[in-house]
C-alpha cells in the first residue's frame, strides 16, 4: 500500500481504529523481514502523528461563567430606577421617556488605556527616594516614549504612580508627548493586590494583601471603566505604574480570576494596551509589548 493511499484512507476514517487498521495493512503488505518491519514501524509513527493532529469531536465544556456587562457599574440599562426624582410622589416614567433617558446615558466613545511598567531602577536603594532609574532604565524610558510618540495617537493624559521609579519614567516619557497633562496618583503605587494562586513562599503576610489590595482595587475602579456619556471622542490615556498593578488590572478587566495575576511577566518599560468599548466590552490589544527595544535593553527587574 502506498503512503498516499494510506494517508487518504486514514483521513477518511474517524477515531483511532482506522489508524490501527491502516498501519497493520501496511505492515502485512511488506512481509515480516527485518527491513520491512522497520518500514512498518515508520508507517505507524507517521500515522499516529496524523491521528494526533486530527480534530477531535469532543468540545471543551463551557465554564458557565457569563460575562458581567455591568462590571464597572456603568451599564446604562441599570443606571435608571424607573422613577422620577425630586417629585413629591413617585411617578412612573413613560416608556418613551425612560428609553430617552437610557439613550442619553449611553457612552459613545472608546477608552484606550496604555499601561506602562516603569523602567529598570536601583534595587539596592535605601527607601523609595533612592530607588531611582539606572542608566539602562533611563534608556528604556526614552525608547518607550519614542514608541508612544511613533504611534501617532492623541493622548489625553499621562497619569503615574507617585513612587520615584514611576515618576522618573513618566517624566522622561512626557518629553516625547509634549502638551499632555501629567498627573501623580498614590493609588497606583506598587503593592501585593491579592494572594496569588498557586501560592509563593516569598510574599508578605495577609495583612499586606488586605491593605494593598484595597488600594489597588480602588485604583482599578478609578481608572478602568467605560467612557463617561459626556465623552464624545475616543480617548488615549497613559498610565505609568508597576508590574503587580498592571497584572491585576488586566485580570480584573478581562474578568479572569484575579488571583492569577502573578502568572504573567512584564518587561521594564513595556506597554500593555486595554480597550474599553461603550458597551463595556474589554479587549487586550497588547500585553507587555517591548518589541520596540533592542535585545540588550530588555530587563524585568
Amino acid at each position: 500500500m502506498s503512503y498516499r493511499k494510506a494517508l487518504k484512507l486514514a483521513c477518511g476514517f474517524a477515531g483511532g481504529s482506522a489508524v490501527l487498521v491502516v498501519a497493520s495493512a501496511a505492515a502485512e503488505s511488506r512481509g515480516h523481514r527485518g527491513e520491512q518491519r522497520v518500514e512498518a514501524a515508520g508507517w505507524w509513527t507517521r500515522l499516529t502523528a496524523l491521528h494526533a493532529a486530527t480534530p477531535s469531536s469532543h468540545t471543551p465544556a463551557a465554564t458557565g461563567l457569563a460575562w458581567d456587562t455591568n462590571w464597572d457599574k456603568r451599564d446604562p440599562s441599570l443606571l435608571s430606577n424607573g422613577k422620577r426624582k425630586e417629585t413629591a410622589t413617585p411617578v412612573t416614567i413613560a416608556s418613551d421617556d425612560l428609553s430617552s433617558e437610557q439613550e442619553s446615558s449611553k457612552p459613545k466613545a472608546t477608552r484606550n488605556i496604555l499601561l506602562i511598567r516603569h523602567s529598570q531602577y536601583n534595587l539596592s536603594g535605601n527607601g523609595d527616594k533612592e530607588k531611582i532609574l539606572t542608566p539602562l532604565g533611563r534608556d528604556q524610558a526614552e525608547l518607550t516614549g519614542q514608541r508612544l510618540a511613533a504611534l501617532g495617537l492623541k493622548y489625553d493624559v499621562l497619569v503615574h504612580s507617585s513612587m520615584a521609579r514611576a515618576t522618573e519614567t513618566a517624566n522622561i516619557i512626557s518629553k516625547h508627548v509634549p502638551g499632555v497633562e501629567l498627573m501623580s496618583c498614590d493609588l497606583l503605587r506598587e503593592g501585593a493586590p491579592i494572594e496569588p494562586v498557586p501560592p509563593v513562599t516569598h510574599w508578605k503576610p495577609d495583612a499586606v494583601y488586605h491593605e494593598d489590595g484595597a488600594r489597588i482595587e480602588a485604583a482599578f475602579r478609578r481608572y478602568i471603566h467605560r467612557a463617561d456619556p459626556k465623552q464624545k471622542e475616543d480617548s488615549y490615556e497613559i498610565i505609568v505604574c508597576h508590574a503587580n498593578v498592571i497584572r491585576y488590572f488586566v485580570c480584573r478587566a478581562l474578568q479572569f480570576p484575579a488571583e492569577g495575576w502573578l502568572r504573567m511577566g512584564l518587561n521594564n518599560g513595556s506597554i500593555t494596551w486595554l480597550t474599553i468599548r461603550p458597551s463595556g466590552r474589554v479587549a487586550l490589544r497588547t500585553l507587555g509589548d517591548s518589541g520596540f527595544m533592542p535585545p540588550d535593553k530588555l530587563t524585568r527587574t
